[in-house]
């Protein structure tokens, strides 16, 4: 009989046990150690692809389309003026009261810096406010942002100004106090200049109204201690008053001196006996002043010689005992 041929092993890799019981032998040959060319190619267009979702993401983050997470204590809200010039107490407990129970859903906007902080161009507010919670036990320590590059400073002046213009409700006096300032930080040449780039969204009359505004400003900046709550309406009689009246800046400072305004009213009544010496105007309705909190809970507003105590604790058994306590009093 013929003696049989052995067959090639199914894996050529690999001879078969030899006659002592011992391990296979791995044959040796070109193929011996060189990985399938399908595991290569998959193995290319891996890396291929993971450079590519590193480069895709490294340009959203460059061009301000992905959200990132940064430490509170890296955000420098100093980095440019802010327009704000108060903070209504009340609306911050309610954005307070909103990022405990839903957490942060917008983005604030900054800028990187050298020094490795992140100078604020946007959201403000929502950085006090996670500070606050911060420091009243929360466990945030962190703000959600959108980094930015812009072109320059007034790139940055615009960005911030648009911001709250869409989200807040500033004051005439807030609105040209950055035109100011923006012109003293060098970012623009002249108010004229700045008021037309910061505001050119806004109707012309409304620009007109923040110009006449501006005179205000230059004026009694840090002077007033409650420049919010300066009305349109009294805002441009004071403007014009200033215009045509060099002596009359001094002649209100001392009178605000003398006052020590509590709020606004006291501040206009005080700025009324500038005005008029010998006539003081009794109607002061146009006056606004924002709410102060009593307690947690309960908000005093005082305009237009009216008292307004607002707040989720007002109720009929606190407006009876206020009642009982007025009666005491008479």
């Amino acid at each position: 009989m013929a003696k049989r041929k052995r067959l090639t092993p199914a894996n050529p890799s690999y001879l078969p046990d030899d006659q002592d019981g011992k391990a296979p032998l791995a044959r040796k040959g070109p193929l011996m150690g060189s990985a399938p060319i399908s595991a290569v190619a998959g193995d290319a267009a891996a890396t291929a692809a993971l450079a590519e979702l590193a480069d895709t993401i490294a340009k959203a983050r460059a061009s301000g389309r992905m959200v990132i997470d940064l430490p509170l204590d890296v955000v420098a809200t100093g980095y440019l003026v802010r327009d704000r010039a108060h903070i209504d107490e009340e609306d911050m407990d309610a954005l307070m009261a909103s990022l405990r129970s839903r957490g942060q859903q917008t983005p604030i906007e900054v800028v990187e810096q050298s020094d490795g902080t992140f100078g604020l161009i946007s959201g403000w507010r929502r950085v006090e406010a996670l500070r606050r919670l911060r420091d009243d036990g929360s466990k945030t320590d962190s703000v959600q942002a959108l980094l930015r590059d812009p072109a320059d400073a007034s790139a940055a002046y615009i960005a911030m100004v648009e911001e709250n213009e869409i989200r807040s409700d500033l004051s005439f006096y807030e609105r040209a106090r950055i035109v100011v300032k923006s012109v003293e930080q060098g970012v623009y040449d002249s108010e004229k200049l700045a008021l037309k780039a910061l505001f050119k969204s806004a109707p012309r009359a409304r620009r007109s109204k923040i110009g006449s505004f501006i005179p205000v400003v230059r004026a009694l900046d840090g002077m007033l201690a409650y420049p919010h709550a300066l009305s349109e309406k009294n805002g441009l009689t004071l403007s014009k008053a200033l215009a045509s009246n060099s002596d009359l800046k001094g002649e209100i400072a001392e009178k605000l001196m003398r006052m020590r305004a509590s709020n606004g009213t006291e501040e206009w009544v005080a700025i009324e006996r500038a005005l008029y010496p010998k006539e003081i105007s009794l109607d002061r309705s146009a006056v606004s002043v924002p709410a102060v909190r009593v307690v947690d809970g309960l908000y005093m507003k005082l305009s237009g010689g009216k008292i307004e105590i607002t707040g989720p604790k007002v109720s009929p058994a606190l407006r009876a005992k206020l009642a009982d306590w007025l009666k005491s009093q008479g």
